[in-house]
């Protein structure tokens, strides 16, 4: 007999949905197929999501649908394509001889309203080396960045937060 209880099949939803995300998101921080960091990746995922999911709409988090499932894939392979390239062009200024590098702090906007959309993008701009979030006020990231190219808010943005955020806005929407 199948539970047509709207809460109930919203609490599993959201219980699958969030399971979904934190393995999916465990896998591609561990990027391994080994059976002990897959069951710990797994039971982590099932703990959190039991947890979590009680709060899911506190979260911020949006209803489950194919399209932000296709725009998170698509994010998340943007974000370890933007990774391999800024550790090839972190690495290029370290050997260089000259350590061509231009540090300094710039101002991004964001149009993201949820604060876990802007957390996720504040810590995607992290992750990619060469770039690192200081802070968020409001819908503006303060980022330090190795080698800046422009001190223009809308030209650190597009460089900087734009690559994620296109795809963010659609999963956040």
């Amino acid at each position: 007999m199948v539970n047509k209880n709207p809460s109930f099949v919203g609490k599993v939803g959201n219980f699958l949905y969030l399971f979904s995300f934190l393995f999916l998101l465990w896998f591609v921080l561990t990027n391994t197929l080994n059976p002990e960091e897959l069951f710990t990746g797994i039971s982590i995922s099932i703990v959190l999501s039991l947890i979590l999911s009680n709060n899911y709409k506190k979260l911020g988090l949006p209803p489950l649908g194919i399209k932000r499932i296709e725009y998170f894939i698509m994010f998340t392979l943007v974000l370890l394509k933007e990774i391999v390239k800024a550790n090839f062009d972190v690495a290029y200024r370290v050997l260089h001889p000259k350590l061509p590098i231009k540090p300094g702090i710039v101002i991004i906007k964001t149009e993201l309203k949820q604060d876990i959309a802007k957390i996720i993008l504040a810590n995607s701009i992290t992750l990619t080396p060469g770039t690192f979030t200081l802070d968020i006020k409001g819908n503006e990231l303060l980022i330090h960045w190795i080698n800046v190219r422009s001190e223009k808010k809308e030209e650190s943005t597009k460089k900087i937060g734009e690559r994620f955020e296109k795809y963010l806005k659609v999963v956040f929407a």
